[in-house]
């Protein structure tokens, strides 16, 4: 899959994984704080000069094939645009659950499974990063 582990920078963090186009900033936590992971994500994708940035969740104590894979509504929607689907197309082809928290939009997030991102990730590759910005 052509994954590698990045090194750690410090206050330039480039993330924890690198999986062209997308950063993947990796947790093993028993309480998610994903909005925050997301935000960190962002930065560390801006820092690594990758257009994506989403936050991997693996338990504590369970496998990392029942891990989640986490997008904030922004960069489901630009990767959902370059794919050239429709929302509940993107959502349905790749097991997507909306979490919705309040009215801040900033809370707001994509969840899939590791599996279903590999499948993303092929496809995202396959169509190419002409149409990113």
């Amino acid at each position: 899959m052509n994954v590698r582990r990045a090194a750690q920078e410090g206050a330039r963090d480039v993330g924890d994984v690198h999986a062209a186009p997308f950063i993947l900033e990796c947790k093993d936590v028993r309480n998610p704080a994903v909005p925050s992971w997301l935000r960190q994500a962002r930065v560390e994708a801006r820092h690594a000069g990758f257009p994506f940035g989403v936050a991997v969740h693996k338990r504590r104590g369970m496998s990392v094939a029942v891990g989640r894979v986490h997008f904030d509504v922004r960069t489901w929607t630009r990767v959902r645009l370059l794919l050239g689907l429709p929302s509940r197309v993107m959502a349905r082809r790749y097991g997507f659950t909306a979490t919705v928290r309040g009215l801040d939009t900033g809370r707001w997030y994509l969840t899939t499974t590791v599996a279903e991102f590999a499948r993303l990730l092929a496809d995202v590759r396959g169509v190419g990063l002409r149409a990113v910005r």
